[in-house]
């Protein structure tokens, strides 16, 4: 297969097309993170690593920061090790399990706050509950001010923001797998009022996607 190939759909973390979706959306996913990451030392988590590609790939580009890699599926730490290992990122923490529906499994963080978390393509196959976990989860570990980055496609106010976008829904909503479906922002923006946290952006991305900033108010 080439490398440009899209590979069937398979939202596995460890799988071929999740490998390949990473691979084209991380450049822009990074020159974003040049812009909107801390300047100065600080501490980043990832929420649901999967396999690691992303983080391990940013993490050379921020030498004043540290991440913090997380997964509810401990199976994938291994695959996190030895990307972080072929990528030689000094600055990337052991995995930790940290599962968004279950809060007793956050105390892996106990008493650490970070200046942001970031979640790539997660709500397209998760269901739109765990929002109100990851916002709850979110809200207790950012710092005054922290942000919190959600990358994917989604709806914007229940309607379809391009035809591809209509598209790749209809797909796949044709596996029968109940959680699988673009979300809508709004749905997502609910669930961050709750634990306030405020939408202070929705950027734009290529191939049709967005990253919502979400905001950690000064207190």
């Amino acid at each position: 297969m080439s490398p440009l190939e899209k590979p069937p759909l398979d939202p596995h973390p460890l799988s071929p097309y999740v490998a390949w979706a990473g691979a084209l959306n991380r450049n822009s996913i990074l020159e974003l993170f040049k812009e909107r990451l801390p300047k100065n030392p600080g501490e980043v988590l990832e929420l649901a690593s999967g396999s690691g590609m992303h983080i391990n790939y940013f993490a050379n580009h921020f030498q004043q920061l540290n991440f913090q890699p997380s997964d509810q599926n401990e199976e994938v730490f291994e695959n996190i090790r030895q990307l972080n290992q072929k990528a030689e990122a000094k600055n990337v923490y052991p995995p930790i399990k940290l599962d968004l529906t279950q809060p007793s499994t956050w105390s892996s963080v106990a008493g650490k706050k970070f200046d942001a978390i970031f979640c790539i393509n997660i709500f397209q196959v998760a269901p739109i509950s765990i929002a109100d976990g990851m916002m709850k989860c979110a809200a207790s570990l950012l710092r005054n001010g922290g942000s919190l980055f959600i990358y994917g496609p989604f709806k914007v106010d229940g309607k379809y923001t391009t035809t591809s976008n209509e598209e790749f829904d209809k797909k796949l909503i044709s596996y029968g797998v109940p959680e699988w479906g673009l979300k809508d922002i709004a749905d997502i923006t609910l669930s961050a009022q709750k634990y306030r946290l405020n939408l202070k952006e929705k950027i734009d991305m290529p191939s049709n996607n967005f990253t919502l900033l979400y905001e950690q108010p000064q207190r």
